[in-house]
């Protein structure tokens, strides 16, 4: 949901530091999202492309942003009309005097003009900045307005002749977060913790599954937020499916329901998730399985610091489940041989986080060469280790079975180290027991 909290000064200054990059000659190409049908005359709610919101702040769909380093208007917008009649069913419209009122656009023009317009603006310009191959139509677009520039040879004309993938340069900027995206990131994981919170209060034995979503979102919207990805509310069998999303079983006392959910404001995502039991007391497997995952994630945050390498969190969380999982004798053997050879991969099979920002996996690289990249101050991981022992896993006592748990929280990396962006939810057993009780 975009709430355009962050001003318009951060997106001119994104714009500038990215054409500093490209260099003189250069034109980058963004188009904004397309609106998807959702079946007989019904969209899905648009949200806007991550990279040309990053860089313009502009809602709306069916716009192209052209940013021309060096020109004497280096950010021109396509986007729709004003149209009255569209309007009064559909919302309100910038237009291009909207544009360039509202969102620092120094040239506007509508949408219509696009295929008159945009090949003169690849005329003379050495290097064309786009999202090569990630939308089809839009690269046989570009070809086109290309093969228009090249039919002008004879008269002078010059076409482009390099093509840069423009994700090489934004991506790298959108890894490490601006003090105004952190305020709202710190926001959309407040409002994410509250729901949480209000999700243990409400569970009850009986209660169905889409019922525990309801609350979460309920927090959600209350807060002006939508959600950053599809709600994961497991219970029982379903806590052990680590996509689970259909929501649709009910919840049964002595159970455990595995919560995956995530607030996103002004575009950027929040992600938790929460595991706790049905009917607010953990049994005693339930109890030695979340001790074990708590104190690997806490040994993998404290592993969130500058200069040490992205692999290092995951690393230790898996050192520390192996070492629970051979004491309460669900592995068998030597804790390095065991490691080497994955042996804890049917308990724990993803890795333990990833980059957070505008989308939930955020972009950005996590090696440099072969090297995996390490931590600096503006960079969003998330931490979540889990354990999952779904029914009929071989060689398991029964008494163990169903019992899916991850614990995940948002960690942003400091000059001094780091900062637990998703504090708020509560996690520590107690503390989870209290907040259910009735």
């Amino acid at each position: 949901m975009l709430a355009r909290t962050i001003p318009p000064a951060t997106f001119a200054r994104r714009r500038r530091a990215l054409m500093e990059r490209m260099g003189p000659g250069s034109i980058a190409l963004l188009p904004a999202a397309s609106q998807a049908p959702r079946n007989r005359d019904v969209h899905y709610p648009f949200r806007q492309d991550s990279d040309f919101y990053y860089l313009t702040g502009f809602p709306e769909p069916e716009a192209i942003a052209v940013l021309v380093p060096g020109g004497e208007q280096e950010f021109l917008l396509f986007c729709r009309e004003r149209d009255p009649l569209m309007e009064t069913w559909h919302g309100r419209r910038a237009g291009p005097e909207g544009a360039m009122a509202r969102y620092g656009v120094d040239n506007a023009h509508p949408i219509s003009q696009l295929d008159t317009l945009l090949p003169g603006l690849l005329e003379n310009r050495e290097r064309v900045f786009y999202a090569i191959g990630h939308n089809p139509t839009f690269d046989q677009r570009v070809m086109d307005w290309l093969n228009q520039v090249r039919g002008k040879a004879r008269t002078g004309v010059r076409a482009p002749v390099t093509f840069v993938a423009l994700e090489h340069l934004l991506h790298a900027m959108r890894l490490r977060k601006e003090p105004e995206e952190i305020a709202v990131m710190r926001e959309s994981a407040r409002i994410a913790a509250s729901a949480h919170q209000r999700a243990m209060q409400t569970c009850r034995p009986g209660m169905m599954e889409y019922e525990l979503e309801a609350e979460i979102l309920h927090t959600f919207l209350r807060n002006g937020a939508g959600w950053s990805y599809p709600s994961i509310v497991g219970g029982g069998d379903n806590s052990c499916i680590l996509h689970y999303t259909e929501n649709n079983a009910p919840l049964r006392n002595g159970d455990i329901v595995l919560i995956d959910a995530g607030a996103e404001l002004d575009g950027y995502a929040s992600d938790i998730t929460r595991s706790f039991p049905v009917n607010g007391r953990f049994s005693a497997e339930q109890r030695a399985l979340y001790e074990v995952v708590l104190a690997a994630q806490r040994a993998a945050i404290a592993e969130v610091r500058p200069g040490q390498p992205f692999s290092a969190p995951h690393d230790t969380a898996v050192r520390t489940l192996t070492e629970g999982l051979v004491a309460l004798g669900l592995l068998q053997g030597d804790v390095d041989e065991l490691i080497a050879h994955e042996d804890y991969k049917p308990f724990y099979m993803h890795r333990t986080g990833h980059w957070l920002g505008m989308d939930v996996h955020d972009v950005g690289d996590y090696k440099v060469g072969d090297e995996w990249r390490l931590f600096e101050p503006g960079m969003v991981t998330t931490i979540e280790p889990g354990l999952y022992i779904a029914a009929g896993s071989a060689g398991v006592e029964e008494r163990w079975w169903r019992i899916g748990i991850r614990i995940e929280d948002d960690v942003l990396v400091t000059t001094e180290g780091h900062e637990v962006l998703t504090v708020a939810a509560a996690k520590d057993i107690d503390a989870i027991e209290a907040l259910m009780q009735p």
